[in-house]
């Protein structure tokens, strides 16, 4: 029996629920995220701001200068969370195969569903129409036998959308799309796609698996099969968990290391705080420097214990960063990671934790 999936894709999130809350909002373009005098990035926009170009992680600088008008909002994020639990809620009354990927989005298996609805495309558009009913926002829906494929079908129609893609029509829906909406292809393998002459689907097929291996490592295995419609994975309910990071974008850049380190110590502390009260240990400790030119570099070091202590922690940034050469460069943004954790699973509830310092 082939699966019956949704990917249900909430529309301009955060900024939706800004105009839903504040009238004077609406039909403006509004950004949520860092301040344009600051050195924070959009988180998202509504869609009167996508017209000037702006888009998420886009530094809120570049967002100003692209539209003056814009509102920009630091956001409030307990408001986010209330709504989105009562999204989830709505979602546990079809079915308990529930996988978060973030606030505002999800899969989910209606294969076997609570009320016994044969078809996904009525349980999508009743999703949907509670949604609004509920919330007063619209949300975006893709349904198709695979989560690659559902979660393209999501974006393809914002918003307020609903896209269906059965399998007789998959290939052929696959072959027309852009590379760059191919969910998993990033910018940077767009560009080296498009630099070869593979801008759509179609032309992603013509690629052996070979080629692709050649051209990606194993990550190209997984560009293979979606470009011939195949996804094998599970809805999971608690996703696996692979790390904790906390990172922060610095008011000013710096080259100084003790004003490094003072600042790690804090990242530090925030993943050991936060692994404590969860139980959860790592053995993979990770240093993340950006520069002032946006180029980023990563040190790691893996010890013989699983550790949440921030002392430890701490010890092994220090090390990290002293193999680090700044010279002629200043730090726009420092990053501490633990991975290689003993636990492999965590809650959706944990996925809603905003680890990363306020904007």
């Amino acid at each position: 029996m082939r699966r019956k999936i949704i990917h249900i894709d909430m529309d301009a999130f955060y900024a939706s629920v800004e105009q839903r809350d504040r009238p004077e909002l609406r039909g403006k373009p509004v950004i949520v995220g860092g301040m344009p005098h600051e050195r924070g990035v959009v988180s998202t926009c509504s869609y009167e701001a996508r017209k000037f170009g702006i888009h998420s992680a886009m530094p809120s600088s570049t967002a100003h200068r692209l539209c003056p008008g814009a509102v920009f909002l630091r956001g409030n994020f307990a408001e986010y969370k209330r709504v989105s639990r009562q999204i989830r809620e709505i979602f546990h009354d079809y079915t308990e195969l529930v996988e978060p990927m973030s606030l505002d989005e999800a899969y989910l298996d209606v294969t076997e569903n609570k009320k016994g609805i044969p078809s996904a495309v009525m349980i999508a558009k009743e999703i949907k129409k509670r949604i609004f009913e509920t919330t007063l926002l619209t949300a975006s829906a893709g349904v198709s036998y695979n989560k690659f494929l559902a979660k393209v079908a999501s974006d393809y129609r914002k918003p307020d959308g609903l896209t269906v893609v059965v399998p007789e029509r998959a290939l052929e829906f696959i072959g027309s799309l852009p590379v760059g909406k191919f969910y998993g292809i990033g910018r940077v393998t767009e560009k080296k796609l498009m630099e070869m002459g593979v801008s759509t689907g179609e032309d992603l097929r013509s690629l052996t698996k070979d080629d692709l291996v050649s051209l990606f490592g194993k990550t190209g295995i997984y560009y293979f099969e979606i470009a011939r419609g195949i996804d094998d994975r599970e809805v999971m309910p608690y996703r696996i968990r692979k790390s904790i990071g906390n990172e922060t974008t610095l008011p000013e850049d710096i080259d100084d290391r003790e004003n490094m380190l003072e600042v790690l110590s804090g990242l530090a502390e925030n993943v050991s705080v936060y692994m404590d009260k969860r139980g959860m240990k790592g053995r993979t400790i990770t240093l993340k420097v950006k520069y002032g030119d946006f180029s980023s570099i990563t040190r790691s070091v893996t010890i013989g214990s699983y550790i949440s202590n921030n002392n430890i922690i701490m010890e092994n940034i220090g090390r990290l960063l002293s193999s680090v050469d700044f010279t002629g460069k200043k730090v726009r943004l420092l990053g501490v990671t633990l991975s290689n954790l003993d636990t492999a699973y965590c809650s959706p509830e944990d996925d809603e934790e905003q680890l990363v310092l306020p904007l």
